[in-house]
């Protein structure tokens, strides 16, 4: 997961992700619409690709890049709250607190289990 925040931390790879939210586009489209050279962006996208946020395919000399999931624009909309709300520049209630999801619970389970060292085992309630 620090993979894809690291990611999206540069703002360039931000406009990237974000124009490739909503369709596939040309290394050279991509290189317009963030004005950038093309060598930037191609390197920008090698470390998308590397975090698992985009894929690519090519077409003859041209190789066009997508989103690799359809949740990429929920990560994005829940990006533009969040900022929007810890700038101010969004004045929104605190949502409830809702219950964890399996997908969730699922990555926290993982993610303790890797940071456990080698040998140990996780921690149960005593009843």
């Amino acid at each position: 997961m620090m993979d894809v925040l690291r990611a999206l931390a540069e703002p360039t790879r931000l406009r990237l992700v974000w124009a490739l939210s909503t369709r596939e586009h040309s290394v050279s489209d991509l290189a317009e619409l963030v004005s950038a050279h093309v060598a930037a962006v191609s390197q920008h996208l090698a470390k998308l690709r590397e975090a698992g946020l985009v894929t690519s395919r090519r077409d003859g000399t041209r190789i066009f890049y997508r989103a690799a999931t359809p949740h990429l624009a929920d990560l994005l909309d829940q990006l533009v709250v969040v900022g929007g709300h810890v700038s101010g520049e969004l004045d929104l209630p605190r949502p409830a607190a809702a219950p964890a999801t399996a997908a969730a619970a699922a990555v926290r389970t993982a993610a303790a289990a890797r940071s456990r060292p080698a040998g140990s085992r996780a921690r149960t309630a005593e009843p």
